[in-house]
């Protein structure tokens, strides 16, 4: 069954980046990867500030989007309650916005699979008080 995952602004950028030290990682586990993927607008706005230093890169990041390979999520007022909730919950950590909409889109979803480098943060984060989130690669 294919797998429904979240996607984290780390990987992304280092798939279309081959200067980044996961590029050949991050290719790798894309391969094998079978499923969908799902993101918000934070993110995708993180990676095309951290692409900025190429137009090629950043259009590709949104033809990621374009083509269906990443879906954006738009999030509403209730989900930007949450994020800021979550935001105040994690503060120690800290959690930044991005962040805060993956969590929030993982609680509205029920998807706990994130592709995300961030593993100590994304360990401490729940989805529920139940559910921790399964982290790839």
């Amino acid at each position: 069954m294919p797998l429904k995952a979240l996607m984290d602004t780390g990987p992304w950028v280092a798939l279309l980046d081959r200067s980044e030290s996961n590029h050949t990682k991050t290719i790798q586990w894309f391969r094998s990867f079978d499923g969908w993927l799902y993101s918000t607008e934070a993110v995708l706005t993180e990676v095309l500030y951290l692409l900025n230093f190429s137009i090629k890169a950043q259009t590709a990041a949104m033809d990621f989007v374009l083509s269906t390979a990443i879906e954006i999520i738009p999030m509403d007022l209730a989900s930007l309650k949450t994020a800021k909730a979550l935001m105040r919950k994690y503060a120690d950590t800290p959690m930044d916005y991005a962040d805060s909409t993956l969590v929030c889109l993982a609680m509205e979803t029920g998807i706990n699979n994130i592709v995300t480098f961030d593993r100590k943060d994304f360990s401490i984060y729940q989805v529920s008080k139940a559910k921790s989130f399964a982290i790839f690669p």
